[in-house]
């Protein structure tokens, strides 16, 4: 028939690699798991305002800015 690749065939860019576990949630762990991503978000927050109002203050806390950086940049879903 005809040799296009069609949107069936090709692989979809957002799928989980085989050797990757898929953690399983329960409804029980629903609302600690919505705390630990707030607290993220807060502290997340917070780092980007210390960042923002005296970045010197960031290695006063032992960080380095690449590492303040790579914190701030993060997804709260993302430890």
């Amino acid at each position: 028939m005809n040799d296009c690749p069609t949107l069936m065939s090709a692989p979809h860019p957002a799928a989980r690699p085989a050797d990757l576990p898929r953690r399983h949630y329960s409804l029980a762990t629903l609302p600690s798991l919505i705390a630990i991503w707030r607290e993220r978000i807060r502290f997340r927050r917070g780092l980007e305002e210390m960042w923002k109002a005296n970045p010197h203050m960031i290695e006063d806390i032992g960080l380095k800015r690449w590492q303040a950086e790579a914190e701030i940049a993060k997804p709260f879903w993302q430890p």
